[in-house]
C-alpha cells in the first residue's frame, strides 16, 4: 500500500460506510474540540459506534487488512525498528518487515501525522493494518517487556560498574556463608525477574530456564514444547536473580550445593499463576527452572485432548470401570496430568468419593478432595495413599508411581475395589509393565490389577496462517509406509509473524491405547518382555504413537519432522 495515497479522514470514511450521518459527525467534532479526544473516541463515548464498527468500516473503505495480535509473535529485529516510547505515543505495534516496508498494527490508520513520524523513526515505508486498541496495548506490554528486562540488566550492571562497593551494599549483602542475598530494594533485579515471568506467561510458555553459562546468564522459554533463547545478560546477575527466586519460593538461599524444589504464586495480568521452582547446581552456578502452571488455560474436555474415534471409546471404557489401575505414561511435559484431570472431570459426580494425591496440585476441582505431597512434613505418595484408603474412596488419583511402596499400595487398592489413576515415566505403553516389574511388583499382581495403559506425546500443529502443500518424496513414502507409486501431498508451515517464523502454532496429543486383555494378562504372568507385549497389542489392533502421528501428518495437522522428533520410526 503506497503511503502517499488519498488521505481520507475518519469522519468521511464513516459517513461513506453509512455508519454515521453528517449531523452526527458535526456534533462529534464539536465535542471533540471541547474534550480534546480523538474523533473515534468521541463517537464511541457518544454510543454512536463501537470500535468494531470503526475497524470494520475502515477495512472495507480503505482496503486495509486486520490482524489478530493475540496470535502474533514479533521478532526482536522488528521491535528494534520502533522504540517503545514511539509505539506507546501512537498506540501502534510493528509487526513484520518486508523489503523496505514495515507493517504496523494501528487502531487509527487515518493518523497520517503519526504515520509520517513512524516512517521517520523506522526509516521505512509504513504499511498500516488494523487491530483493536486494547490488543495493541496488551501486545506492547508483551513484546516490549523483554526490553524492560534488558534495561533492568543494564541498570544493574551500570550500578556495579559505577560504584561496585555502594552497589553491593544496596543490591545485595553477604552473609557468613558468602551467599549473595537480594535485598528488597534491589529494584533492577526484581524488575528483571518480574518482567521475565510476565513475558513468559504472556507468550504461553510452559517453562522458564535461567541458566549460567560461562560468562553469561541465559534465559530461555519453552514454547510449544521447544526451548527458545530469549536473552543473555552478564554473569554478574546470576547470584542475585537466583537468590530472588529462592526468596519468592521460600527456599534456603544459603544452600547452593544441593538441588531444591519450591513453589511460587504470582499475579500476572490480573490472574494468579502458580510456578513450580527447581534449582540445580551446575559448573558455572545454580540453574533455575520455573514450570508455569496456568490453571485458567486448562481445558478438561476429551475433544481438547485430541481423543477421537477408537481411542476415545477405549478411554471412556477404561475410566468407567469400577476398579483397577489406569496408567498414563510419557516424558515430562507430554500432557499426562491434563489427561488424568480430564478423566477426573468426567468422573466427578456427587455419588462418588474422589481423592487425589498430587505433587503439586495443578488444578483445583470442586467436589474432589485433593491432597498435596509434603515430603518435609513426612507426607509422601506412600504415606498419603495409606491415609486415603481409610477415607472410604471410590476413585483415587496418584500423581506418580515413583517407588515400590507407592506401587504396592496402588495395586492393593485396585484389587480391593478402587479405581486408581496414575502416571509413570516410560517410553511407551508396553514398557510400563516391565518398569513396574523392575520395581519388584509381582507380575501376577499386575495382571490382576492393571486394566489399561495410555502412552502419549504432544506434537506441534502446523501454523494455519502459513501452511503450504508440497509433493511427498521417497523419504515421506518410506517413513509413512506408502507405496512409491502412490502420489500424495503433505503440508508444512513456511514461517510467518503468527508463529514466530517456526511454522508451528499450538500442540495436539497423540495416543497409544493399550487396554489389558486376557492375552496381555497371560503374557504378563509369563514375564514377557516389552517387545512381546507391544507386538501382541499391535496384533490386537493397538495404534502406536508413530501411527497416530502419521495419521496427523497425512491429515495436514502436523509435519513429518514432528513425527520424527517425538516418536520412534523403527517400531
Amino acid at each position: 500500500m503506497a503511503l502517499r495515497q488519498e488521505r481520507k479522514r475518519l469522519g468521511e470514511i464513516l459517513i461513506a460506510g453509512g455508519v454515521i450521518s453528517p449531523t452526527q459527525l458535526e456534533e462529534a467534532l464539536a465535542m471533540q474540540r471541547s474534550l480534546g479526544l480523538r474523533l473515534g473516541e468521541v463517537l464511541i463515548k457518544q454510543g454512536l459506534v463501537t470500535e468494531e464498527d470503526i475497524l470494520r468500516t475502515m477495512q472495507s473503505q480503505l482496503g486495509l487488512p486486520s490482524i489478530d495480535l493475540n496470535r502474533v509473535v514479533v521478532s526482536e529485529q522488528v521491535l528494534r525498528l520502533l522504540p517503545e516510547n514511539v509505539v506507546r505515543k501512537y498506540t501502534v505495534l510493528p509487526v513484520e518487515m518486508n523489503n523496505a516496508q514495515l507493517m504496523v498494527a494501528m487502531c487509527d490508520p487515518t493518523d497520517y501525522f503519526g504515520i509520517d513520524d513512524l516512517r521517520l523513526a523506522s526509516r521505512m515505508m509504513i504499511k498500516p493494518c488494523l487491530a483493536k486498541k486494547e490488543d495493541i496495548l496488551r501486545a506492547i506490554d508483551r513484546f516490549y517487556g523483554r526490553s524492560e528486562a534488558e534495561k533492568a540488566a543494564r541498570d544493574y550492571a551500570k550500578q556495579l560498574g559505577v560504584a561496585p562497593v555502594a552497589a553491593t551494599s544496596q543490591l545485595a549483602s553477604l552473609n557468613v556463608s558468602g551467599v549473595e542475598v537480594v535485598d528488597e530494594e534491589s529494584t533492577p533485579i526484581i524488575k528483571f525477574l518480574n518482567t521475565i515471568i510476565d513475558n513468559a506467561v504472556n507468550n504461553h510458555s510452559s517453562d522458564i530456564h535461567i541458566e549460567p553459562i560461562e560468562e553469561e546468564l541465559r534465559v530461555r522459554f519453552r514454547m510449544d514444547g521447544v526451548l527458545r533463547e530469549i536473552m543473555r545478560t552478564p554473569i554478574s546477575m546470576a547470584g542475585p536473580v537466583v537468590s530472588r527466586v529462592k526468596i519468592m519460593a521460600d527456599l534456603n538461599i544459603a544452600e547452593r550445593r544441593l538441588p531444591q524444589d519450591g513453589r511460587i504464586s504470582y499475579l500476572v495480568g490480573g490472574k494468579m499463576i502458580d510456578f513450580r521452582v527447581s534449582t540445580s547446581p551446575t559448573m558455572y552456578g545454580e540453574k533455575v527452572v520455573l514450570r508455569i502452571l496456568d490453571k485458567s488455560s486448562t481445558i478438561l474436555e476429551t475433544e481438547a485432548l485430541g481423543l477421537v474415534g477408537k481411542d476415545l471409546k477405549i478411554f471412556e471404557d477404561l475410566i468407567s470401570r469400577p476398579y483397577g489401575i489406569v496408567l498414563v505414561t510419557g516424558p515430562t511435559g507430554s500432557g499426562k496430568t491434563t489427561t488424568l484431570y480430564t478423566a477426573l472431570n468426567q468422573l466427578n459426580t456427587s455419588d462418588k468419593n474422589l481423592v487425589t494425591l498430587e505433587d503439586p496440585v495443578e488444578f483445583n476441582f470442586k467436589g474432589i478432595n485433593q491432597m498435596q505431597v509434603n515430603t518435609k512434613a513426612g507426607l509422601t505418595f506412600a504415606t498419603g495413599l495409606r491415609s486415603i484408603l481409610r477415607q472410604d474412596p471410590d476413585i483415587i488419583m496418584v500423581g506418580e508411581m515413583r517407588d515400590n511402596e507407592t506401587a504396592q499400595i496402588a495395586v492393593r487398592s485396585a484389587l480391593t475395589g478402587h479405581l486408581v489413576l496414575s502416571t509413570i515415566h516410560t517410553n511407551d505403553a508396553a514398557s510400563s509393565i516391565t518398569r513396574l516389574v523392575d520395581m519388584d511388583i509381582e507380575p501376577f499382581l499386575l495382571s490382576a490389577s492393571i486394566i489399561g495403559i495410555i502412552s502419549q506425546r504432544l506434537v506441534r500443529r502446523i501454523c494455519p496462517q502459513c501452511a503450504t502443500e508440497y509433493k511427498a518424496g521417497l523419504k515421506e513414502h518410506s517413513i509413512l509406509e506408502i507405496p512409491n507409486e502412490t502420489p500424495f501431498v503433505l503440508k508444512k508451515g513456511q514461517g510467518c509473524i503468527y508463529c514466530n517464523k517456526s511454522g508451528y502454532k499450538g500442540r495436539i496429543a497423540i495416543f497409544e491405547m493399550m487396554p489389558i486383555t486376557a492375552g496381555h494378562r497371560q503374557l504378563i504372568d509369563q514375564r514377557a518382555t516389552a517387545d512381546e507385549l507391544r507386538d501382541y497389542a499391535i496384533k490386537q489392533g493397538m495404534t502406536t504413537l508413530k501411527q497416530a502421528a502419521a495419521r496427523l501428518v497425512l491429515d495436514g495437522i502436523t509435519t513429518l519432522d514432528e513425527l520424527l522428533r517425538v516418536t520412534y520410526v523403527n517400531e
